[in-house]
């Protein structure tokens, strides 16, 4: 395939509703789409994930447009691909930016499956049918509201539910939840939050029995994981330490988590995310898909990396209808009695409604 032509649009959709991490509080989400054209017309699109503030990692929306403007595009235009592998090495020389990679090389996926006439899920080498999935709740004013949200949620058959945490809403936000819903599948989010010096108090969450707690140290931490990891019962789960398939090696060497997220904007696209699989598939690790708050398109994505055979437990891919009054894409991503049946269709799955993904582009540029 060769892909003859790039847009590049920035898009704002507004939240249904404030989502609130230890480190922000999000109401309007801004982000890069990416379309690549091939000599037939054919069309694969991808999300950045970046947000628009270096609070997630250091990468930001403007980052990524400078980088997909003056050094990823011009890297794909008008080169012929055989596979989307193709991309690690040819993105090798550029260090890190992870998501702008991922953004052009879940396209360049996408336009793969789609000339294969295959789903994404099957041209990854995916199995599943239809996917687990669980819910992130952002933090919440008061224990009260938290335990309004865990309920809404419980009645939508959610499988899985992660709470964000920080200092001062933690301990007593999952005693309320275990005490309301009991035995509930139930992890805490800390988003580096917290310190080694706080591992006497992150020991209180050890008797709630929750699947683990994510990231509770350094986002760019892996040693000090290893020490909490040793005093704690509960697994700790990495996700913002991981960036490639070294970072995984190691900190599985370190023993310092149990259980690994994959993000594929965090890790560098679909390429990538399987090869970090394989290796905590290997190594008897289990890992699940996080979310970044995406639009249906990242979202698709998600679905299909989670129909690998590692991914054993549920994720943050909910339905479109979590986050938004109206998705780009159709149908929208639907929960069902807590699963997501995987789109059969070629490429992603799903089309992109034209007229909503006009409506919501705030500029857009094309590359030829």
């Amino acid at each position: 395939m060769m892909i003859q032509r790039v847009v590049l649009r920035h898009l704002s959709m507004n939240l249904k509703s404030p989502f609130v991490t230890s480190f922000g509080t999000t109401t309007e989400r801004e982000f890069l789409l990416i379309e690549v054209h091939d000599q037939d017309g054919i069309i694969g699109y991808g999300e950045s994930t970046a947000m628009r503030d270096p609070l997630y990692n250091e990468e930001t929306l403007k980052g990524n447009h400078h980088l997909l403007r003056d050094y990823l595009i011009p890297l794909v235009l008008g080169r012929p691909f055989s596979h989307p592998d193709e991309c690690i090495r040819l993105f090798a020389p550029i260090r890190r930016n992870m998501m702008a990679k991922a953004a052009i090389e879940c396209a360049i996926w996408d336009l793969y499956a789609k000339r294969k006439n295959l789903s994404l899920s099957r041209a990854i080498g995916g199995k599943a049918e239809k996917i687990p999935v669980g819910v992130s709740i952002g933090i919440q004013e008061d224990v009260t509201a938290m335990l309004k949200q865990v309920e809404h949620f419980l009645s939508e058959g959610y499988q899985r539910f992660k709470v964000k945490v920080k200092p001062g809403f933690d301990v007593d936000v999952i005693a309320a939840i275990r005490q309301t819903f009991g035995d509930i599948p139930l992890m805490a989010d800390a988003n580096s939050a917290y310190t080694l010096r706080d591992a006497e108090h992150l020991k209180q969450l050890d008797p709630y029995n929750l699947m683990m707690i994510e990231q509770p140290l350094g986002h760019d931490d892996i040693v000090d994981h290893a020490v909490l990891q040793r005093q704690l019962a509960t697994p700790i789960c990495l996700d913002e330490s991981i960036h490639t398939v070294d970072d995984a090696r190691k900190a599985i060497d370190l023993g310092s988590c149990r259980i690994i997220n994959i993000k594929v904007g965090r890790v560098g696209g679909l390429s990538l995310s399987k090869q970090i699989h394989d290796l905590c598939q290997a190594r008897n690790i289990p890992v699940w898909c996080g979310g970044m708050l995406e639009s249906g398109v990242g979202r698709a994505h998600n679905v299909a990396v989670t129909t690998l055979p590692g991914f054993t437990l549920p994720g943050d891919t909910s339905g479109s209808n979590r986050y938004w009054q109206q998705d780009i894409i159709e149908p929208e991503v639907i929960v069902e009695n807590g699963y997501i049946r995987v789109p059969s269709r070629p490429g992603i799955g799903y089309e992109v409604n034209q007229n909503r993904l006009d409506a919501v582009t705030q500029a857009s540029e094309t590359y030829k």
